[in-house]
């Protein structure tokens, strides 16, 4: 039936034919913007702490990074009725770790984030003019092809972070600001655009088809990490360019 490239937001996830009340595009733009607005605040914090008290600030970057694993992780398979309470947690510890992240991105590249932040949200826009004109129609073959290259570029980073920790050895070219490099942040960049794509349908055809109220909660806390995704992936491409 409906699928997307994001694996919070699959079919299983709605309970369609339930009684109960209805997602709406509005309800889920509305909690979007408020798991938004709670990871600004908890990156706010987490910065301001990591300057003032380094120590307190490298325990709440690392709790950030385990818990916000934890959550994603768990959200996959427990029930999506408690989206509710794991989406506002999810994106307070994801704030935990974006702050510092962005904090030296910017102490190293002037004026960085708020490029980042206007890129992020440009290509969302841009995204859902292209989806709402129906430009690129996320058909099942489409959605396979995102999901593999999804996979790929998470197997990449995979092995080049057990590469950095255990080995001193890195990936050649894709980290550094060489034309591999840029070209490869490019690509990244490229497919989380395109799985807005994909989350658009699904949240469209879930709110035609009467998925359950509390799954704006769920397909919000899908489309964060999307932005976070894209976001980490525009901080990473801008610093290559700026360091040429």
């Amino acid at each position: 039936m409906m699928r997307s490239s994001n694996p919070y937001l699959n079919d299983e996830s709605f309970g369609f034919g339930t009684t109960e009340s209805r997602m709406t595009l509005e309800g889920v733009a509305n909690k979007t913007m408020l798991l938004l607005g709670i990871c600004v605040v908890t990156a706010t914090f987490s910065w301001i702490t990591m300057i003032n008290n380094p120590g307190l600030g490298t325990i709440l970057f690392f709790l950030g990074v385990i818990g916000s694993l934890v959550a994603a992780i768990s959200m996959y398979f427990i029930n999506k009725e408690y989206a509710v309470y794991v989406g506002p947690i999810y994106a307070a510890l994801e704030g935990l770790v974006l702050g510092p992240i962005s904090g030296i991105f910017e102490t190293m590249y002037s004026g960085i984030i708020l490029q980042a932040v206007a890129l992020t949200f440009g290509l969302f826009l841009i995204m859902l003019v292209i989806y709402r004109a129906r430009l690129i129609k996320p058909t099942e073959n489409f959605r396979i092809a995102i999901a593999s290259a999804m996979g790929a570029v998470f197997m990449i980073y995979m092995v080049s972070f057990i590469l950095a920790i255990a080995t001193p050895y890195q990936i050649p070219y894709i980290h550094g600001n060489g034309i591999v490099g840029i070209g490869f942040s490019l690509v990244v960049i490229g497919i989380a655009s395109l799985t807005f794509v994909m989350d658009f349908d699904f949240i469209e055809k879930g709110v035609e088809q009467g998925a359950p109220k509390h799954l704006e909660w769920y397909a919000a806390f899908g489309l964060m990490i999307t932005l976070v995704w894209l976001y980490l992936e525009l901080l990473r491409l801008l610093s290559k360019l700026r360091s040429r």
